[in-house]
């Protein structure tokens, strides 16, 4: 009997607790209401919630909320945008070793003006008859030449914009892949060594990591670098595809202690690279930079852009076939407008430069024009995370090809568009301790190494459907683009390739 007694008032207890609590959170709720209208109604920088005071709130919770609805609930699969739904499908399935299978049909609109096809052959080589890649030379004027078999690459991406656990990841996944890892403008980090896979240290026009107190090149530090048995290349950046003309932004709440010793900046401060570099003004000044960089390094030097006018490219032709094939960049990084970044101003990512849809062919017709294709290798970057933008672009005549958002989501990113706000929900573009726990750099590599694995073998899939034994053996002949008529033309008919010049 004693027992049922405490049992009920025990109950008895709780639920006057219960009921306590409930009273003490409605009042709660009415005091902040009126709070927050008195509040809405005295300021005067947010008209809507003047007007429609608490009510009004709602409003911009929905707006930050919008997007994350638009991209799970109502986009459909091949909408959403900078990346649609089956782009990144594709790729986390590739990167988790899944079904990359589908059924019933293609929901790609093989109608659209610009839409690229691919030509099979009567009679494709059989399984047996694939031929394994051969090394592809870079610098043969070099001390140290470089020669990989890849040619699918991860493109720059800095420590600080992205977090230690994903460069520590990337590191160590492109190891198991084979391909070389670009650093980025932000300097060689010790996160970039974990894995001991190739490195492209690329120069921005601040020259972290090789830059003095007063932000010019070290020379010293470049030497230094040269010397490092990892560091195979050195990229120049001249522009990149999100901001063309513009330098790079760190904001400053990703400038931690170690980001601004590796950068050689100040802690906290944000990090704003100049829009050129202040020792190249014009085309001399560049082979002039180019030949330095590599006499001090040894190794194949090179420089990215973005194209704009491309009459720049005859004159630099001009410029490299006057003084000798020798001074030419061993490589040139072609990315696209269309490119991505952790921050750039919109008027530049909208509106500037030239996607590499229009590019490539541009710089590929005027080099092997010169004689200098060849001489000169192409990399290409911007947008190509699918077997599908690869085999186009080495059709075109890339010799490589480097992605940095198709790794990104091979790491998890899902696309939530808070890479400049040290927010992100996955870890990848954040030093915040707490997001980058979910973020284990041993299962991200292996997930990194499956997708340059399936990435290459969709594009292997791709060349022998089109009757070739190797990728690179992909011309264009082999591809074909929609007209505005709907009908395709051949690429070889659409970009001709023409003659070299007699020298």
């Amino acid at each position: 009997m004693s027992e049922k007694l405490f049992g009920t008032d025990s109950l008895l207890v709780l639920a006057q607790w219960l009921a306590a609590i409930f009273v003490l959170l409605i009042i709660t709720l009415i005091v902040s209401v009126g709070v927050m209208y008195v509040v809405d109604k005295t300021q005067n920088k947010h008209t809507i919630r003047r007007n429609y005071p608490v009510v009004g709130r709602f409003r911009y919770i929905f707006e930050r909320m919008g997007e994350f609805m638009r991209q799970y609930f109502f986009a459909m699969d091949r909408e959403e945008m900078p990346f649609n739904r089956a782009q990144r499908s594709w790729v986390y399935r590739a990167a988790k070793n899944s079904d990359r299978n589908v059924a019933f049909g293609s929901t790609r609109d093989l109608t659209r003006t610009g839409t690229i096809i691919f030509s099979n052959a009567p009679y494709p080589p059989l399984a047996e008859q694939a031929a394994a890649p051969e090394p592809v030379l870079i610098g043969p004027y070099c001390e140290t030449p470089y020669s990989p078999i890849s040619y699918f690459h991860i493109s720059g991406m800095s420590y600080g914009a992205l977090s230690p656990v994903a460069v520590k990841s990337l590191s160590q996944g492109a190891a198991k892949a084979g391909c070389w890892m670009n650093t980025g403008e932000g300097g060689l980090s010790p996160y970039h060594l974990m894995g001991h896979c190739d490195i492209v240290f690329q120069m921005g026009t601040a020259k972290f990591g090789v830059r003095d107190k007063e932000g010019r090149l070290d020379e010293n530090r470049l030497a230094e670098l040269g010397r490092h048995d990892n560091v195979k290349m050195f990229e120049i950046k001249l522009s990149q595809g999100a901001k063309p003309g513009k330098g790079g932004i760190l904001p400053g709440v990703k400038v931690n202690e170690e980001i601004a010793q590796i950068r050689g900046i100040e802690v906290g401060k944000d990090a704003i690279s100049p829009n050129r570099h202040p020792e190249i003004s014009n085309n001399e000044e560049l082979l002039d930079f180019i030949g330095k960089v590599r006499r001090i390094t040894g190794k194949p030097t090179g420089f990215k852009f973005v194209m704009g006018d491309p009459s720049w490219i005859d004159e630099l032709i001009d410029s490299i076939l006057t003084r000798g094939v020798e001074s030419a960049p061993d490589f040139i990084t072609l990315d696209s407008a269309d490119g991505g970044t952790g921050a750039a101003p919109q008027p530049l990512m909208d509106y500037v430069g030239l996607k590499v849809s229009e590019s490539l062919p541009v710089l590929i017709d005027k080099l092997t024009e010169a004689g200098l294709h060849g001489r000169v290798r192409v990399i290409v970057s911007g947008k190509m995370i699918t077997p599908a933008d690869v085999a186009w672009a080495i059709a075109m005549g890339a010799d490589f090809v480097t992605s940095a958002r198709g790794f990104m989501f091979s790491l998890g990113c899902i696309q939530a568009m808070q890479c400049n706000k040290n927010t992100c929900p996955t870890g990848v573009t954040t030093d915040d301790p707490k997001l980058m726990k979910g973020l284990d750099p041993t299962d991200k590599c292996e997930r990194v190494a499956n997708y340059h694995k399936y990435m290459e073998y969709g594009v292997n899939i791709i060349a022998h459907s089109c009757g070739v034994t190797d990728p690179r053996q992909l011309n264009r002949r082999h591809a074909r683009v929609i007209k505005p008529d709907g009908e395709s033309i051949s690429l070889a008919e659409r970009y001709p390739l023409p003659p070299a010049r007699r020298r």
